[in-house]
């Protein structure tokens, strides 16, 4: 989901060189997949009251003002710096509306996260059952596909995180080593310990599935 690295990188170079209108071109190419990262982390509950939107607002506004300490010093690749600040904002927002107003936000009723694109749901489907695409089993992975928001909302946060990383948004094994910062090796381990949990929830008892799911 995220823009193109090549064309991302052409247009850091016109924004460190002074190019107007580059930085404008350059944030405005990351509203759409920072509104995705928002939405799939943003609490139900908060959901309610702050719109994703204005979090990707202030998100942008701030990579702005910040964005020449950035090409100073560009320790991650941009789109990870993005998600840095995305995942900050997100964190702040928790807190203020989850702890000091707590009360008044858990008696609201929640509201389903955003759903997973259909391509997202059926790579990480293909992941976990057989991929042999009968009738039957059309049908069937259909079904999990409907499931699979709830189930990934079951798992640890550090599992639902990684899951979302590596299939929602596309990250490779070593942006998500860097993200998180683990080796590649330990980020490919948690990444399949992950996925093993998330199969024996939409497969229990590690059974493949049957027509009556």
């Amino acid at each position: 989901m995220w823009p193109n690295r090549e064309e991302t990188d052409r247009l850091l170079d016109r924004a460190r060189s002074g190019e107007p209108g580059a930085v404008d071109q350059l944030l405005g190419e990351f509203r759409g997949p920072l509104r995705q990262v928002v939405d799939l982390r943003l609490d139900p509950a908060v959901a309610r009251r702050v719109d994703a939107s204005d979090i990707v607002q202030d998100v942008l506004v701030e990579a702005n003002q910040r964005l020449t300490e950035y090409l100073k010093k560009p320790d991650m690749p941009f789109h990870l710096w993005l998600r840095h600040l995305a995942q900050d904002r997100i964190i702040d927002t928790h807190r203020r509306h989850r702890l000091a107003q707590r009360r008044s936000v858990d008696r609201e009723q929640s509201i389903a996260r955003p759903g997973w694109t259909d391509e997202s749901s059926a790579s990480l489907v293909a992941h976990l059952i057989d991929p042999e695409r009968t009738p039957g089993s059309e049908a069937i992975r259909l079904e999990l596909q409907r499931r699979l928001t709830t189930a990934i909302n079951q798992l640890s946060d550090d599992d639902r995180e990684i899951i979302l990383m590596r299939h929602h948004e596309g990250l490779s094994n070593q942006d998500v080593a860097h993200a998180l910062q683990l080796t590649e090796a330990a980020a490919s381990m948690r990444y399949l310990r992950a996925l093993r949990r998330l199969k024996s929830v939409l497969v229990p008892d590690g059974q493949e599935p049957t027509d009556g799911i």
